[in-house]
Formats: structure tokens, sequence, C-alpha cells
């Protein structure tokens, strides 16, 4: 009599494994997206950047209205809300409004609309479109600043964006702005080059300065296991001693001048203006867009890419896969230096056409909070760069128009910041819940899983 634990694998009955819940596999592909375990992963997850989308095409509207991305646009409304009760309780009218609240609050809350509304109209205006303007020209030249401004934002903030994604925090930006400044600077000055080779060397000198700078701290970090933070802190302050030394040296300073200020680069090393003379937006743009497509190829759909992100999510993990991870490290700080440095060649060969020790300005710290607001992805921290170039173009119309003060839009950025580095802070404002919400597609599926077995 046969055996009934024993049977023929070709009759025994076999019972269907469930598949797996979909939010458990989307959990761990995305696990690759994360920076070093420290920072949440991105509203794209590590799928759909390597170039396998389960479940078909993600469109553009859905990764913003959905997960980290919902919460980037909502960190912005708030901190808009915010900002405008902050004017507003700072205007003069709300002041005397508020002495008689009581009697006629309808004054009040009037007065209090009517001060918020009137700063971020002149704010759009002075960086968006401008309808009192002379002309198309006038009415749109607002737009085209806040270009010029937003190009070495998105260069930079690109920089910082990529470290992030291989778990590398690239305070260094500043930095490595200023070396390629001073490099591009000086062959733009120093060297008599033929229109186009000339122009072509002074990008190529700056990308340079800023991929050596930043290399020299992936270096460090790969061979001694410093910390990043500490290095690229300490190499601002190294470039930004070197400028001035070298601006108070005859092969750096104008001749005739006492002031720390470069010869004039010449006309064949500046980039051309893409709309004429009157805009002063420059061909640096254009740049700024084909660097943000070619960091969206290098993280989606290159190896290189994939390391880096495997490098991000789990050090260990990724050097047991065979990742050399030092030179990851090495490589992906050289390339985040020189997106920094085409933001010192955009600021020298583009906006100010001379070196002097003010050329970084703050981009390179202000490219933290881009890529930060970007959720460190291209596209996103492309949008976020113009977002924080509107803020400063329309900062001075702003002041201008209703006596607004300018910092009131550090503040703005400041909050940004805040609610950008509390998402749960920003989802309890608005009544998200996404675990009630991960909860429910987790018992949809296990259902849908189940009905299907039994079938």
């Amino acid at each position: 009599m046969p055996d009934p634990q024993h049977h023929d694998s070709k009759t025994a009955p076999h019972k269907p494994h469930p598949p797996k819940p979909a939010d458990e596999e989307t959990a761990a592909v995305a696990s690759l997206d994360t920076a070093g375990g420290a920072m949440e992963p991105s509203a794209v997850p590590a799928s759909a950047q390597s170039g396998k989308i389960p479940g078909g095409a993600e469109s553009l509207a859905r990764r913003i209205f959905t997960g980290s991305g919902m919460v980037s646009v909502l960190a912005v409304l708030l901190a808009l809300i915010l900002g405008g009760l902050l004017i507003a309780l700072t205007d003069k009218q709300v002041g005397t409004t508020a002495t008689y609240l009581l009697a006629r609050p309808s004054d009040f809350f009037s007065a209090l609309w009517s001060a918020a509304t009137r700063s971020y109209v002149a704010l759009f205006q002075g960086s968006v479109f401008n309808p009192r303007g002379s002309g198309l020209a006038g009415q749109v030249a607002p737009l085209m600043e806040t270009l010029t401004i937003a190009t070495p934002l998105i260069t930079a903030g690109l920089g910082v964006a990529i470290a992030f994604r291989a778990g590398l925090f690239n305070i260094g930006a500043q930095g490595q702005i200023i070396v390629a400044g001073i490099l591009a600077a000086w062959a733009g000055f120093a060297l008599h080059l033929p229109p186009g080779l000339h122009l072509l060397l002074v990008l190529v000198a700056g990308i340079a300065g800023g991929a050596f700078w930043g290399g020299l701290v992936g270096y460090l970090k790969a061979r001694t296991g410093a910390h990043e933070v500490i290095i690229t802190i300490m190499f601002n302050y190294i470039a930004l001693y070197f400028l001035q030394y070298l601006l108070n040296t005859p092969a750096f300073q104008r001749p005739g001048e006492t002031n720390p200020i470069s010869p004039i680069l010449d006309p064949s090393a500046v980039y051309p203006q893409i709309f004429g003379t009157q805009y002063r937006l420059h061909l640096g743009f254009l740049l700024a867009i084909a660097t943000t497509v070619f960091v969206w190829w290098l993280l989606a759909r290159s190896t290189v890419g994939f390391e880096f992100r495997a490098v991000g999510a789990n050090p260990k993990a990724a050097q047991t896969a065979g990742i050399n991870v030092s030179r990851s490290t090495v490589l992906v700080m050289a390339i985040a230096g020189g997106l920094a440095g085409m933001a010192g060649v955009a600021q020298v060969a583009g906006t100010e056409k001379v070196l002097t020790d003010g050329v970084a300005a703050t981009y390179g710290f202000d490219a933290i909070t881009v890529a930060l607001l970007g959720r460190s992805t291209p596209w996103g921290t492309f949008a976020a760069g113009l977002l924080f170039g509107a803020f400063r173009a329309g900062a001075v119309q702003m002041q201008i128009q209703t006596g607004t003060p300018i910092d009131i839009v550090l503040v703005v950025q400041s909050l940004i910041v805040l609610f950008i580095a509390a998402p749960p802070l920003v989802r309890a404002v608005f009544g998200l819940n996404p675990r009630r919400k991960k909860a429910a597609r987790s018992a949809r599926s296990t259902t849908a899983a189940t009905t299907g077995g039994a079938a």
C-alpha cells in the first residue's frame, strides 16, 4: 500500500504561491534610491531610473502628485502661505486695522489679504511677466532675468544632487565654483584664441577646475575615510582665500586698479547672448538644460549611474556585489565638482565677464537647497533652480513696489528647507496619511492575489 506521505511529483497537487504584494516589490526596488540610508527615497523608484518600470510607463503628473514629489509641492505652498502671513503682519495697514479688530474684523482681514497678495503679485511681475513693461520685450524681461539667475543654480544643484544619490553630502559646491571661475577667467583674459575655440577652452578649463576640486575631496574620503562634509567646508575656505590672494597679484589684478578685480574676458571667451544684448540670458542656460538631460541619462540609463545609486543605498552590499566603492566615490565627486564648475563658468563667461572675490556669491550654498527641494532628481533640481531663480529675480521688484524687505524671500527659502526636511509635518498640516493609503493598497493587492490563486 503506497505511503500517503510520498506522492509522485507528476501527480502531486501543486499549490500556487500567492504573488508578492506590489508594495513589497516596490519597496525592495526603491531601496537603491536612498542616499546612504540617511535620505528618504525620491519620487522616482530605482527601477524606473534603470529603465524597467513595473506596470508600464509612469507619467510625470503621477510622479509629481504622489509620494515625495507631492511633499515638495506642498512644502513650497506651505512656505508661501507662512511667508504671506509674515508679510501681512509686518504691514502698517494691517497693524492699524488690528487696533479695532473686534469692531470691524472685515477691515483687518481685507488688509491682511491685500498686503500678502500685493507682495506676491509684485514678486511675480519681477520674475515672470510684467504687464506694465514697454512692449513684449519689456514684459518678458523679468522671465529672462529669472532664467539667467537660475542657470548657475541648476548646474550647481545638479552637482549636489548627484552626490546625494551616491550617499555623499557635497557642501563644497561653493569652492568648486570658485576654482572653476579662477581657471575659466584666466583662460578667458590671459589667452587670445579664435572664437569658438576660445570659448570651448574656457568651458573645459572651468569644468576641469571644478572636477579637480571635487575629485580631490572624493580621493581623500576614499583613501583616508575622512568625512566629506568636513573636507568640503575646509576646501571652500581654501578656495575663497586663494581667490582673494590671486586677485591682488599682477597675474590676475586688472592693470591700473586697486580693487580686487580681474581684466575683462575677451569677447571670444564669453557666452553669446541668446536673445541679443537687451537681455542677460546667455548660452549657459541652454547648456544647463543639456546638462540636466545628461545627468538624467547618467543616473537612469548608465551602468555608472546604477553603481552610484547602489553605493548610495548600501556601500557594503555594493562592494560585495563587485562594485569598486572607492572608485565610485572619487568619480561621483569629480562629476559633482565638474557640474558645479559649470556654474562658475556661467558666472565669469556669461553674467559678469570678469572675476571678483564674489564670483560664487551664495550659489554654492543655495545649490544644497535646490537639490533638496528637487529630491535629488535631475528634473526636480532643474525645476527647483527655476523657482529659486524667480525668488531672486522678483525680490528686488517686490521691495520696490511694496516696500517688503528682500529678506522675506530668504525666510520663504528657509521655510522650504525646513518643510522639505520634515515630510511628516507637511503631511500632518495637509491631512495626508500615507500609511493608511499604503495599507489600503496592500489589502487590495492581497485580495486580488488570493482571488487569482483561487481561480
